[in-house]
């Protein structure tokens, strides 16, 4: 029985972990560039296995399994719907890569493509994130205005045919350690390599969010009743257990 309580709160556990990443997701399903998580489910092995003890083996309860967790959630990097704009520094990333950016000092990848030039000449994101270069350097154009500079496919920004700057355009072969942190920026950790990307810049166009909120809302409801019955579950086991304290071998 109280390895039913255990079980049951893992599923509490997980269900709860699963409604805040699909709450994230529909939070920013209005974001440009945003990429949704996947909360990924794994079964806990039972404790025979974890501590590799033939001793601690019980038949029945290996056969039930040792319950659920959760595992690093997964990252959609799928191609979110392209829309026109106005705004001639606006980008959008057709294929793989992502737009290089600094946030405190540090590089970061979007593929949030609108940008503008601030007062000092830099090139910034629309969350005031600078704009880098191929050589991973702050963009900076001074003596133009926004008009009259365009932007290349490869990222090259011009004014009149003349290159001023590069945006640095780039990918990881191994996306799964790229972490969200924010944003619509991706933190590369571990052993994450960046490489020059094959995607190209679409200007005058922006990157929706690849966040569905009808599905993200179904899936939201379906770990809201998973929660629930795991819930009742430990209800149920609580109430019995009350009942066989209370009751079972009771002398009259």
């Amino acid at each position: 029985m109280i390895y039913g309580l255990y079980l049951s709160a893992t599923g509490i556990a997980t269900a709860s972990h699963q409604q805040d990443v699909i709450a994230n997701n529909i939070a920013n399903a209005e974001t440009g560039g945003f990429k949704r998580t996947m909360a990924v489910m794994e079964q806990r092995r039972v404790e025979s296995q974890v501590m590799q003890a033939a001793g601690l083996a019980n038949p029945l309860f290996d056969k039930i399994g040792g319950g659920q967790l959760h595992a690093p959630t997964y990252v959609d990097f799928s191609q979110g719907e392209v829309e026109q704009s106005s705004n001639n520094f606006d980008t959008a990333v057709l294929g793989d890569g992502f737009i290089a950016v600094q946030d405190k000092g540090e590089l970061r990848l979007t593929r949030a493509g609108s940008m503008m030039l601030d007062r000092e000449g830099n090139l910034i994101t629309l969350q005031g994130h600078k704009v880098l270069g191929t050589d991973k350097n702050p963009i900076k154009i001074n003596g133009y205005q926004q008009h009259e500079l365009s932007i290349g496919e490869d990222g090259t920004i011009t004014h009149n045919n003349e290159a001023l700057a590069k945006i640095g355009l780039l990918d990881s072969p191994t996306p799964q350690l790229l972490k969200p942190v924010g944003q619509s920026l991706l933190k590369p950790v571990g052993d994450a390599q960046l490489v020059p990307a094959s995607g190209k810049l679409m200007r005058n166009m922006s990157e929706r969010a690849n966040v569905d909120p009808t599905i993200e809302l179904t899936r939201l409801m379906e770990a809201q009743r998973l929660l629930e019955t795991n819930a009742n579950m430990i209800k149920y086991q609580d109430a019995t257990l009350g009942k066989l304290v209370s009751e079972v071998g009771k002398i009259g």
